[in-house]
């Protein structure tokens, strides 16, 4: 049963978004770094925000969409 779940198509989807929240952390935590290394101006910083933003509503969007096909699963 649990080999089953590890190879179904919602367990890949899951590690694939946990995969979007850890790499999307860690650009998040190489951008600050970088950008106080390089003395980046506010504005390119906060470009770099905005694309981490744009990686954790993504990972949300993902997880959502598991969730649905769960709950379509189920009845």
């Amino acid at each position: 049963m649990a080999a089953d779940f590890q190879n179904s198509p919602t367990a890949k989807q899951g590690r694939f978004a946990a995969l979007v929240i850890a790499g999307t952390g860690l650009f998040w935590i190489a951008a600050i770094v970088i950008g106080e290394w390089l003395a980046l101006p506010e504005r390119t910083r906060a470009l770099l925000d905005l694309i981490a933003l744009a990686g954790f509503v993504f990972a949300l969007v993902l997880i959502f969409r598991i969730w649905r096909a769960r709950q379509e699963d189920k009845g």
